[in-house]
């Protein structure tokens, strides 16, 4: 016997997976990540008995609901659910996927298109930022369709332009949780900020590779990744978020000149693969380094818009500063509906909130 769960299928900027409605899944938390396990087909390299897609950008999931605070239209709650382990990571937010939760909530019922362009008031459950979502709606109907386009994406899609209130301290309460902006572990210069994402930033150089290489060659130095790996551990540790072993934040980033005109070339890792792009709370993180004083990122004289080259071309971000302090950060992303309908997971997982006569067998 099998339980039937309404699921739409979405690529959010670089990432891809599926949203759900929180009223669809189960309320209790380790049912809902066995829910999440076998929706994705993990444990297993493949996710052959799931639809995830075998990595980390594809083996995501976010989970939307009408939100009950005030000046705030939906709560998005993002899962990262483990490709090789039955490990569901609730503790970072992800900005790709959140590209698609404006139009997501949008087609849901959850807020009501107004205009041209719909803004959607988005709160994070997993770190509690707020993100405006401005989404296009012409005729009062989410489109897909435009002419934007984001590195790591073929093809043209409409523009969703994300704007991050008040990027500091997504998980830790402060941007520079130790109170220093640069540092050692293991005699490795360091900054550990927390901005829209935990991150450790290392200079590329300091550990003898790249900011530039590509991302195959640094997964495949096994030594590079198990240093990065000790340093990442003991940068949650100084950062106040325990043992970090099964957990995805901190998230590294080696980061270097850019021979592209960029302001700064980085590589962000996930935290065990390096990403083939760059993500949006990563790249906004990286900003904020490039911004402020002090930090292994500081580009001196780097202006309103921070650009980061990475695998897949250069991420622009518009970063507002007050003082010495990041008021805000923003980029564009786009997204895609591409599918939508019901997910059949065994009901020995979970028999569903009420089974469907219907349900397959």
């Amino acid at each position: 016997m099998q339980t039937r769960i309404p699921c739409v299928l979405m690529r959010g900027g670089t990432s891809r997976g599926p949203f759900f409605l929180a009223d669809d899944l189960p309320a209790e938390e380790a049912t809902r990540d066995a829910v999440l396990l076998a929706a994705m087909g993990s444990p297993h390299p493949m996710q052959v008995d799931g639809i995830g897609g075998a990595q980390t950008l594809t083996s995501k999931v976010a989970i939307v609901s009408r939100s009950a605070l005030p000046g705030i239209d939906v709560d998005y709650l993002f899962a990262q659910v483990d490709v090789g382990r039955a490990l569901v990571d609730t503790k970072p937010n992800c900005g790709n996927m959140l590209a698609g939760v404006g139009p997501f909530a949008i087609e849901a019922g959850l807020v009501r298109a107004t205009g041209e362009e719909t803004v959607v008031r988005i709160r994070n459950v997993n770190t509690g930022a707020l993100v405006d979502a401005a989404v296009r709606t012409p005729g009062g109907r989410v489109t897909y369709e435009g002419d934007a386009t984001i590195p790591g994406v073929p093809g043209t899609a409409a523009p969703i332009v994300l704007r991050f209130r008040d990027v500091a301290g997504s998980k830790t309460g402060a941007m520079f949780p130790t109170g220093q902006r640069m540092e050692t572990i293991e005699g490795v210069p360091v900054t550990l900020i927390d901005g829209a994402m935990p991150m450790m930033l290392v200079p590329a150089a300091s550990l003898g590779v790249s900011a530039e290489d590509r991302p195959e060659a640094l997964e495949a130095d096994l030594v590079l990744r198990a240093r990065l790996e000790a340093l990442r551990l003991e940068a949650g540790r100084r950062m106040g978020l325990g043992d970090v072993s099964d957990s995805v934040v901190p998230k590294p980033a080696l980061v270097g000149p850019s021979a592209e005109g960029a302001d700064l070339a980085a590589r962000y890792f996930t935290p065990h693969a390096c990403h083939r792009a760059m993500a949006v709370t990563g790249g906004i993180t990286l900003a904020a380094a490039v911004r402020l004083a002090g930090t292994v990122a500081t580009v001196a004289g780097a202006g309103e818009v921070v650009r980061i080259a990475h695998p897949s071309g250069i991420m622009e971000v518009p970063i507002g500063m007050e003082g010495d302090a990041v008021a805000w950060a923003g980029t564009l992303r786009t997204a895609r509906r591409i599918f939508e309908g019901t997910l059949l997971i065994p009901a020995a997982i979970w028999p569903g909130h009420a089974r469907l006569p219907d349900a397959a067998d």
